[in-house]
């Protein structure tokens, strides 16, 4: 059950405020390339237009920790909620480049497998206020899947457009209407937070600076954008271009792809917690992403596509295990006084490096180079877990 009756009220609508987010980032990522196309835009805009939404995201989740302090959290969600609106409707709207850059970049549109837009900071901030002890990692854990596994279903969306265009709707208009989709869903979750209880303002002041895991912080930090700079190689967004440009693959097989990829990862985020008590928390973060970084490369040379989207299966069922083992290991390594600080500091680098490498990823792609940007993610990824091994698998005593 999604949303048991033993959550409060408060996280119930935290919870559903997620899962429709979740339904529209499903099918977003998938039909922004396919938009950007109809719109008369080469791969390499479409891998512009990816990073300017990572960007984006990245410096408002670093505002919000800078000084959201200062604001009602209440009120910042009912302005991301508003931001959500006008993204999807401005983008439905728009047909220039540029204005549809800036759009990308101020706006929450999300092209990733992964929650990167501001609501993210917010939302954590108010469920944590709901629960203490073992019931706050229960709603975050629920949190997640809920997340992972509404996008993979909003992924099936990626149909409408087919269905709509046989009905005798122009293709870019049934692309638009997704996009008008998402921004009703924005004004929708408006009213949902409206329901929120009207917090204070926190009179806290910002984290302060780092102290005795200064260095620790620091070193997984720099490992964890490696990590995040390889990944955005091959955002969803430009994993289902490769898949148009490769194959040929049409949007309803796609989308039926990426619902399957999300309902993997979203059981293999449930399974981690499982393996990491037999291992340890390094070892799953480790020995679960190298293979899904070897299948990923073998899928970028195979020559049929069922071998491809097999291969592509195997990583989605492995590659997202390091997502609650990561947030775990680093919350065990730093002294209790320093989470805080400790996770905005390994969050925003991985969200900036994460930002840069979409637009890389979309020029090799428009070079011709088709399976460059997935064997770069592969080695990459490979190269960053042996670091992570290497420098702390001293410390897996202390993360037990």
């Amino acid at each position: 059950m999604l949303l048991p009756a033993g959550v409060t009220p408060d996280a119930r609508l935290l919870l559903i405020s997620r899962a429709l987010r979740a339904l529209t980032d499903g099918y977003v990522a998938i039909l922004l390339p396919v938009y950007l196309l109809a719109l008369g835009f080469g791969t390499l805009d479409v891998g512009l237009i990816s990073t300017a939404t990572l960007l984006g995201s990245a410096l408002a989740t670093l505002a919000v920790g800078r000084w959201g302090h200062r604001f009602r959290q209440r009120r910042l969600l009912l302005a991301a909620a508003w931001l959500m609106a006008a993204t999807g409707l401005l983008l439905a709207g728009l047909d220039d480049f540029w204005p549809l850059l800036l759009v990308a970049f101020v706006g929450t549109m999300n092209p990733s497998s992964g929650d990167v837009s501001v609501f993210l900071p917010l939302e954590h901030a108010q469920l944590a206020e709901t629960a203490q002890g073992e019931a706050r990692t229960f709603l975050f854990a629920r949190y997640t899947f809920i997340g992972a596994l509404c996008a993979a279903v909003g992924s099936l969306a990626t149909a409408i457009p087919e269905v709509l265009t046989h009905g005798g709707m122009a293709r870019i208009d049934a692309l638009r209407v997704m996009f008008v989709v998402y921004g009703l869903t924005g004004i929708g979750i408006f009213f949902l937070y409206r329901i929120l209880p009207d917090d204070r303002p926190n009179e806290q002041t910002a984290p302060g600076p780092l102290g005795p895991s200064r260095g620790i912080v620091i070193k997984l930090a720099a490992l964890f954008s490696v990590d995040a700079f390889a990944g955005g190689l091959l955002v969803n967004t430009l994993l289902a271009l490769w898949l148009f440009e490769r194959f040929e693959v049409s949007l309803v097989a796609a989308g039926h792809f990426f619902f399957w990829a999300g309902l993997l990862s979203a059981g293999s985020q449930l399974a981690a917690p499982w393996v990491a008590r037999r291992i340890g928390l390094i070892n799953t973060m480790v020995f679960t992403h190298i293979p899904s970084s070897i299948c990923l490369m073998l899928a970028a040379f195979a020559d049929s596509l069922p071998l491809t989207l097999a291969l592509l299966l195997m990583r989605s069922a492995l590659s997202q295990m390091d997502v609650p083992t990561r947030s775990a290991f680093v919350m065990a390594v730093v002294t209790p006084a320093e989470r805080a600080a400790a996770a905005s500091f390994t969050t925003v680098p991985r969200s900036l490096a994460a930002a840069v490498s979409p637009s890389l990823g979309g020029a090799l792609f428009a070079a011709g180079w088709l399976a460059a940007p997935l064997v770069a993610c592969g080695l990459l990824k490979i190269a960053y877990d042996l670091a992570l091994w290497r420098a702390f698998r001293q410390h897996e005593e202390r993360s037990s």
